[in-house]
């Protein structure tokens, strides 16, 4: 590891001790701001991992009624009953600090009358794999939007544990080194020139001896 190019005197020594408490003490909060970090993400990763395997079950279920539905009803009938949603759904976005992370809150509002009847049409036109259907891919919408929630949160976490990772490697591997053997080398030449004034202090009392 190359040291850093600074004049060998006590200033740059003091200064030098300064900047490698300082480094050391930012390593450690990194350090442990990166652990944290990485297991948040992996309790994280494991719920949405559950809540996906759940989503993607609960689809092909609410899917497989429709095809169902599809094959027995009227096609134009079908896109007409789907083509205006009888209920507005609203979608609020707020935003939270998780270990300086800012990650995304999802609130997901509806009239509760959706989940009972989320779309006007006769029951004599329709039935019994349609409104299954209908009920599953409307019950399922809180879990989109919290498997949402959790995977946008685990990008932006991988994203601030691969920063932190990419600062704490720097300090560990390149700035505290490089200080340390600054450090040491400005000590050595202290002291060689510390030895070399002793040793012409001794010849100049010497010479005045004889």
């Amino acid at each position: 590891m190359a040291k850093l190019n600074v004049n060998p005197t006590r200033m740059e020594l003091t200064r030098l001790k300064k900047q490698l408490t300082t480094a050391a003490r930012g390593h450690k909060l990194l350090k442990d701001k990166q652990d944290e970090l990485m297991r948040r993400f992996i309790l994280l990763i494991k719920k949405n991992n559950v809540l996906r395997s759940e989503v993607e079950e609960e689809l092909q279920s609410a899917m497989g009624a429709f095809v169902l539905a599809d094959a027995m009803l009227n096609d134009k009938y079908i896109d007409e009953l789907l083509a205006v949603p009888k209920e507005k759904v609203d979608l609020d976005v707020i935003e939270k600090d998780v270990m300086s992370v800012k990650v995304p809150v999802m609130n997901f509002q509806h009239d509760t009358n959706l989940s009972e009847d989320p779309l006007e049409y006769g029951f004599l036109n329709s039935n019994e794999e349609l409104d299954q259907s209908i009920d599953r891919f409307t019950g399922i919408l809180p879990k989109l939007l919290e498997l949402t929630e959790i995977e946008k949160t685990c990008q932006l976490m991988a994203k601030e544990i691969e920063k932190t990772r990419r600062r704490v490697n720097a300090l560990e591997y390149m700035t505290i080194p490089q200080l340390e053997e600054t450090i040491y080398f400005i000590k050595m030449k202290l002291e060689e020139n510390e030895r070399a004034e002793v040793t012409r202090m001794i010849k100049v009392k010497n010479m005045g001896a004889t």
